[in-house]
């Protein structure tokens, strides 16, 4: 800017200027606060704005625009390393954790593995060790007096060599019948020394024992046989032939007909061809039951020669419900008797009821079962024989010999007369575990596939309709079966029922029956456990067993 003039004017010009851009100043900001005016005063100065604003004056202590930048950008950088820092040290950190935890996990598996092992391995030796001392060291404890378990020692041992000298090749009990034996051993071993329990040989229902035999009285009068012949062809053993054979004779009683003799069917499981007058005195049958019913030995002559089945008058087991009422006869039956003049009943396996049944029905098929069905003489001293040899101490015949030995009952008596009078009992026992009761049951046995395989080709055989009925119905499974209580008891299952009732390991037992399914190792059970458990092939020698080879239905 060029100067004119007086040095002083420009001097004065200047400050004029000076104080218009003060002005300017002021007036931007006319409303000075109070605090303003105390602190220009403190400062000394007429222009405090102007002043502190002024470089020369009032020299800036904070940093510059171009300090402060520098500074931020510094601060920024050092910021930035010092975050990259921190995250690189929080990651190495968690990788040191996670190495951590790896290297401990490994060796806690590894510590968990050894543990296991040195158990498995403890567990293994006690068992050897106890297995020793089971066979070697049990026998001589055993034999030590005042011993509380020397009884269970001597039972388990027993058992134990009774099973490695039956099972020699064979899978040992597992499974629920090993623990089933286990628990009778631990039972009978607990009770060997015990008295049986006072009322095990007495009659549970109390009144029964005041019962006295009626059958052999009657009050009806005589049935003349009027309205027809009845043909009865039983199937089945020979306890499921005698329901029968009594069945049939009130039947024919409430008919008013005439009865045939009975006929057998020959069954392909008893193999069996002995027909009534080979098992019973057919003569005596006929004569007992003469007051009660009119009973011929064959059809008359004119109707030997119908066709019973064209006709209508075959009645099968299909066609007769399960123990069918005395109604059901009389409104079914009858008709087809009073048209054709005969009826035929074809198997007739439990075919008439038990109960509820008039009296005087229930009283003849008592007379029947127990006086007129008298064994034939061979039977009949046969079983006295088998009477004979079971009580060997006893002199005195029981209530039922008589009636089913006859007159050989004396011959009991007389033979053991001569013995000290010592009360002799012993337990009869039918298992009824055939192959063919097994395979009708529909059960399983613990045999496996094996097993499934075997009593699957028996039904085919044997029973065909249970076989079809198979194929085309749903049947309860096996498992269903037997929660329901409807399998045969296992000679397994027979032992724990006999020691949980309180029969000891002196009982005598006779089994009866014929061939166990399983053979001997499945009689094992009972035998290892009562020994003094027999069977009819024990008693009688071969000679006197000769007479009944291939008939099984005369001597069960």
């Amino acid at each position: 800017m060029a100067f004119s003039g007086d040095p002083s004017n420009a001097v004065q010009d200047e400050q004029g200027r000076r104080d218009d851009e003060d002005g300017v100043s002021d007036q931007s900001e006319p409303n000075t606060s109070p605090w303003s005016s105390f602190i220009n005063t403190r400062l000394g100065s007429n222009t405090p704005r102007s002043r502190q604003s002024s470089p020369g004056h009032s020299p800036r202590i904070g940093p510059t625009r171009f300090s402060s930048s520098d500074r931020f950008s510094d601060s920024q950088y050092e910021t930035s390393f010092s975050g990259l820092g921190s995250l690189w040290g929080r990651k190495q950190h968690l990788k040191a954790k996670q190495r951590a935890k790896r290297k401990f996990g490994k060796k806690r598996l590894k510590g968990l593995v050894a543990v296991i092992v040195l158990l498995g391995l403890f567990l293994l030796f006690n068992w050897i060790m106890l297995s020793r001392l089971q066979d070697h060291g049990v026998d001589s404890r055993a034999k030590s007096p005042g011993n509380s378990t020397s009884s269970s020692a001597s039972v388990s041992i027993s058992i134990r060599k009774e099973w490695r000298k039956f099972n020699k090749g064979r899978k040992p009990q597992k499974g629920n019948y090993g623990r089933m034996l286990a628990m009778a051993a631990h039972a009978l071993a607990e009770g060997q020394n015990k008295a049986e329990p006072k009322d095990l040989w007495q009659e549970p229902f109390v009144p029964a024992s005041s019962w006295k035999p009626c059958a052999d009285q009657h009050s009806w009068e005589p049935n003349e046989g009027k309205n027809g012949y009845v043909l009865v062809t039983a199937n089945g053993g020979m306890n499921q032939q005698r329901v029968a054979v009594c069945n049939a004779v009130v039947v024919a009683h409430l008919l008013n007909s005439t009865l045939v003799v009975p006929k057998f069917l020959y069954s392909s499981v008893w193999r069996d061809v002995s027909q009534f007058s080979d098992i019973y005195q057919e003569d005596y049958f006929i004569n007992y039951l003469t007051p009660d019913i009119r009973i011929v030995k064959e059809l008359p002559v004119e109707l030997r020669s119908l066709d019973l089945k064209a006709i209508g008058s075959l009645v099968t087991d299909e066609d007769i419900p399960k123990e069918a009422k005395p109604s059901f006869y009389l409104k079914y039956i009858l008709p087809i008797l009073l048209k054709n003049g005969v009826v035929h009943f074809l198997g007739f396996g439990n075919r008439l009821a038990f109960d509820p049944i008039p009296f005087h029905l229930q009283r003849l098929r008592c007379r029947c079962n127990f006086y007129a069905l008298q064994f034939v003489p061979k039977i009949q001293e046969t079983g006295a024989l088998l009477l004979q040899r079971l009580r060997q101490n006893e002199s005195y015949p029981g209530l039922l010999d008589h009636y089913l030995v006859g007159s050989y009952a004396k011959a009991i008596t007389k033979e053991n007369q001569s013995r000290r009078k010592k009360a002799s009992r012993y337990l009869a026992l039918h298992l009824r575990f055939e192959i063919d009761m097994v395979a009708h049951s529909l059960c399983e046995f613990g045999g496996g596939d094996e097993e499934r395989r075997e009593l699957q080709a028996y039904r085919e055989i044997h029973f065909p309709a249970l076989t079809l009925l198979m194929k085309t119905t749903k049947l309860p499974s096996p498992q269903a079966l037997r929660s329901e209580g409807l399998c045969p008891l296992t000679p397994e299952e027979a032992v724990l029922m006999l020691a949980a009732l309180g029969f000891n390991r002196k009982t005598s037992i006779f089994v009866a029956g014929s061939q166990i399914y399983g053979g001997r190792s499945r009689l094992i059970a009972l035998t290892s456990l009562y020994p003094k458990l027999v069977t009819k092939e024990n008693l009688l020698t071969s000679t006197e067993l000769e007479p009944f080879m291939n008939f099984s239905s005369q001597l069960i």
